[in-house]
């Protein structure tokens, strides 16, 4: 096979996956529309005065969720950057740890640190002073911010990691001032990231539906998402939902759209951290400020994960261990996340490699390609800006017509799950084979390296550490995801984060705790052993 050839196979394979995801997200509004003949209102929604505060709160809790997140964000990644110190390796895995945190999980963990009952405002009290209320906008911007803000801060020591070591070293050698160095070195490289971080960061935000569910607290506190969801599950009102999908779509295109002309790279890529040599000069005063800062990060971070912990194991395990519908649901969420991750992957690194073929293509037609690139980029982007709820709803419509519908269901949330972690994966591996090409790409091309052969020597070693974290992190979304399984659950479909809804709504709260820590401990196990598995030695540094 010729490097031609293999390019344009490469290329094509990788818009075939595409389009099957865009027909997949995009084949499900048609689907809702044919299959319940509703016509979305766009003129009565926006006439009507919830749906306008509804809107409002979700850009509102957006806004402050990445305001409050990147603040929290930048002096982390610097802190974190800067500092040396045998833990660092140690703390850049544990802020991967939220994303691999079932979100329900999450929000029990906040309410447990949080509310009212919690350790915090038992502290409070202790003090003489009020409670905390963890329900309402205060507990989804304190979710939010735990989600998030390690996120944010990953991407920032990225970019950190990218400046020149050539920088670092003639700032050491003239002896910069922290304040100079963050002004002409960290804050450029941080700037650079800020659109990405906060397009991203803004889009998961809007799209958020456990956190809202469980920590609004009332209509007062309804996102577009939730909105969505009781459109189609209480009120079976397929119009209103793909109405106010479309409101929803249109608002996050309009600032990804934003972020874009200001510079960000909706791709951009978040790995495990890289060893950048600095020089500045000793300051005990800043050693002092980074520890502080890295405390107080590490604390934020880690405290939920100890509240699972501590709460889980005053719960009745072996009870909950023994009982058939939790190993039931368990052995269901396993089949369902190993599943949805594998077809997550297989659409990814056919989207990756079409996008490096594009790369490397001849520069002759080059609009052309730029072109095809971010086409493929926004295919694979899409389903943070699509509410899954209503691909879920619009497949299975479709797929009733067909099909028992109770047989379809786990189909169809396997294929939702998967959709979902496409845009996560794209960002984890795609940056790796990247670099690998830019390093020996041209080399590779003089050998002849083409088909079976190129990816064996070339783009596997490339991809393996980053595959390894991507599927981990496939998993851990399709095994917390409430999502679809909230609208298409049944006493034949049940999963974890269900069945752990379904004990929190009935006031089993000491089951609710046992179940979130079983599915914490399953969901980071997997990711642990998803992640070593594939990646083996070739992450060490």
């Amino acid at each position: 096979m010729t490097g031609s050839t293999d390019r344009t196979l490469r290329i094509g394979l990788g818009f075939a996956a595409a389009a099957a995801l865009i027909v997949f997200l995009g084949g499900a509004f048609v689907f809702l529309l044919a299959a319940t003949g509703a016509v979305p209102d766009l003129p009565a929604l926006f006439a009507d005065r919830y749906i306008r505060g509804v809107v409002l709160f979700t850009m509102e809790q957006a806004a402050l969720s990445t305001l409050l997140s990147l603040a929290g964000a930048v002096p982390l990644a610097v802190a974190l950057h800067r500092a040396r110190f045998p833990g660092r390796r140690a703390v850049l895995r544990l802020f991967l740890l939220p994303q691999a945190l079932p979100v329900l999980v999450g929000a029990l963990a906040i309410i447990t640190i949080w509310g009212r009952n919690g350790v915090l405002s038992g502290a409070f009290a202790a003090i003489g002073l009020p409670r905390l209320d963890v329900y309402g906008l205060a507990g989804i911007l304190i979710a939010h911010v735990f989600f998030n803000l390690p996120l944010a801060a990953r991407l920032m020591v990225a970019a950190l990691d990218r400046v020149p070591a050539e920088s670092w070293k003639l700032a050491g050698q003239l002896s910069l001032t922290p304040l100079a160095t963050f002004r002409l070195l960290e804050w450029p490289a941080i700037r650079a990231s800020l659109p990405a971080a906060a397009s991203l960061v803004f889009m998961l935000c809007v799209t958020s539906f456990t956190l809202v569910l469980v920590l609004g607290g009332g209509p007062r506190a309804t996102t577009l998402e939730v909105a969505i969801y009781q459109a189609l599950r209480y009120e079976f009102d397929p119009g209103r939902a793909i109405a106010l999908s479309l409101l929803q779509i249109a608002l996050t295109a309009i600032i990804l759209w934003f972020a874009t002309r200001l510079g960000g790279d909706v791709a951009a890529g978040f790995g495990l951290g890289g060893r950048a040599l600095r020089y500045d000069r000793p300051s005990r005063v800043r050693a002092a400020m980074d520890a502080a800062i890295l405390s107080l990060g590490v604390a934020f971070v880690l405290s939920p994960f100890v509240a699972v912990l501590v709460r889980g194991l005053q719960a009745d395990l072996v009870s909950l261990a023994v009982d058939p519908a939790v190993r039931r649901a368990a052995l269901t969420s396993l089949a369902i996340a190993l599943a949805a991750a594998s077809l997550a992957l297989l659409v990814s690194v056919l989207v990756i490699l079409a996008l490096e073929a594009l790369r490397g293509a001849p520069s002759g037609a080059r609009r052309g390609r730029d072109t095809a690139r971010k086409g493929l980029e926004t295919a694979a982007s899409l389903v943070l800006v699509v509410p899954p709820i209503v691909v879920g709803a619009g497949w299975f419509l479709a797929l009733r017509q067909v099909t028992d519908v109770f047989a379809a269901a786990p189909y169809v949330v396997v294929a939702t799950n998967a959709a979902m972690a496409v845009p996560f994966i794209v960002r984890i591996v795609g940056p790796a084979l990247a670099a690998a090409n830019q390093a020996t790409g041209r080399l590779a091309d003089s050998l002849g390296l083409a088909g079976l052969s190129r990816l064996r020597f070339v783009d596997w070693p490339a991809m393996r550490p980053a595959l390894g974290l991507a599927f981990a992190f496939a998993l851990a979304i399709s095994l917390g995801d409430l999502g679809a399984i909230a609208l298409f659950g049944n006493q034949d479909l049940v999963t974890l984060p269900y069945l752990l809804l379904q004990r929190m709504g009935s006031y089993r709260t000491s089951d609710a705790a046992g179940l979130a820590l079983i599915l914490g401990i399953l969901c980071l196990g997997l990711m642990v052993l998803a992640e070593r598995g594939l990646a083996g030695a070739g992450e060490k540094r």
